[in-house]
This record gives C-alpha cells, structure tokens and sequence, in this order.
C-alpha cells in the first residue's frame, strides 16, 4: 500500500491582510505548516490557525521563515548557521506556545521559502537549523525538500525526516525547484500537478525541466496555501491519490 501525507503552507495573513483558505483547505490535508511571524502571520493568526487544524484533527507543525515580511519570506539573506538556529528556536518556540495553549502537539518543523532553499544546498545552514529542531524537540520530524543537504543534516543529528515533494512547482535535473523568479516555475495545471505527485508517490520519479527523469522519495506532497489553485489542487489531489489507492496519511500517524 503506498502512503503520502499532504501538507500546506499556511496561517500567512498578517494584520488585515488576508491569504489562502486555509479553512476550507484544512478538509483535505494531513499536516499544516503554521507561519511563525518572521515572513508572515502574527500571533491572532497563529492561534486561530491552531485552533482550526485542531477541530479539524490536521496534525500542525512550525514553519520558520526568515525575518522578511515585505518580501514574504522569499529573498535570500546572508545569515550565520547560528542565527538560522537562533531563528528557528525562535519561532518554533513562539507557535510551540500557541499549540500547548489550545492543548495540542507538534509534529514538525518545515522551513519556509529562502530559508528552506537556501537550507535546501547549504550544509551549514542545514545543521544550524537541524540543531535547533533536535534541541527544542528530538520527537519533531523535520521536513525538507526531498534528497537535500536539510534531509541529510536531520538524518545526521538523530531526528525523524520527511522528504517533501511539490504539486505545483517544476523541478531541476540536481532535484531543486525551477526558480520563482523564471516564467515556468509553477505548475498551474491541476491535471499537471496531479499526475507528477502521483508519479513521484508510486514510482519514485519525477520528469524534469532538462526532459529527463530523476529518482525522488515523497513522503510528504506540498500544497502552498498562497496559490491561487491551492484548493482545488487540494481537493483533486486527494480524491485522485485515493483512486490511485495511496493511503493519504499525516507523516507522524502509526
């Protein structure tokens, strides 16, 4: 039986700006990544974004994003492996908060945008922030894009790992994303997007920009929760997957 969890990037409004649909998409994931306050979110949209995963039985997790709320996370920064550490601490330590308060648990940490690139070909920045998981809390999975240096500095420190995968983001031959920054780095076709998580979660392969396929592990698929197809992404590939028969199931379920 093959087995994928589905998880979204999410709780990213911020004062009276509002992002996603994070209520109606919480029906159809398995994991949510919370925003922590650094790239977005803020302590109202925290709490609330735990309270809703939480009736909604999704398991939660920390989504630590550099200190950027004008560039949303997504521009690259010239920090230390200690200041990435003093980053995630930070902000995983200010959700952990909200998600004890509203009696829950956390079951992850994924970093966001430049952080989780970045993290993605750094080794150094990926143990700083591997660190910083494993000294919070040695039980938290640790997502990362799948294959990469954050995987493998996980792996190393001792914590549980999820390789993640993309529905809506093209790939590169070495198993990075295509750059936001050129024209064909999303995939805005649901069909498209579909059939490249279904591939990736029963064959292991993913077709990429350079036309040629590569070997990928997906435990985990991502839905950003920003995208203007993230619902119907959401629920299409959920119906799809389970017409695939592939059991979809939160990463830290028994």
């Amino acid at each position: 039986m093959y087995r994928v969890d589905i998880n979204c990037d999410m709780g990213e409004s911020f004062g009276a700006y509002r992002m996603g649909s994070d209520e109606e998409i919480l029906s159809y994931v398995t994991s949510a990544n919370i925003a922590c306050g650094f790239h977005a979110g803020g302590p109202a949209v925290m709490r609330s974004t735990v309270d809703m995963a939480l009736e909604k039985g999704v398991a939660i997790g920390a989504h630590p994003g550099l200190p950027d709320l004008e560039g949303f996370g997504r521009r690259n920064m010239d920090i230390t492996p200690r200041e990435a550490y003093d980053m995630v601490v930070y902000q995983i330590g200010a959700l952990y908060g909200f998600v004890k308060a509203s009696g829950g648990r956390m079951q992850h940490v994924k970093p966001h945008g430049a952080l989780y690139n970045m993290a993605a070909k750094n080794p150094g920045l990926s143990e700083g922030i591997a660190e910083a998981v494993y000294k919070v809390d040695p039980e938290l999975i640790l997502f990362g894009l799948s294959g990469s240096e954050l995987v493998k500095a996980g792996e190393k420190i001792g914590l549980r790992t999820a390789n993640e995968v993309f529905a809506d983001r093209t790939y590169q031959i070495d198993g990075t994303l295509t750059s936001r920054r050129e024209p064909d780095a999303l995939i805005t076709d649901t069909e498209q997007a579909v059939h490249q998580v279904v591939r990736m979660v029963k064959e292991k392969k993913v077709y990429t920009m350079q036309k040629q396929d590569i070997n990928i592990q997906a435990d985990t698929v991502c839905i950003h929760g920003d995208g203007a197809h993230a619902l119907e992404f959401a629920r299409t590939i959920r119906e799809l997957l389970r017409q695939a028969d592939v059991s979809v199931q939160a990463v830290g379920s028994k």
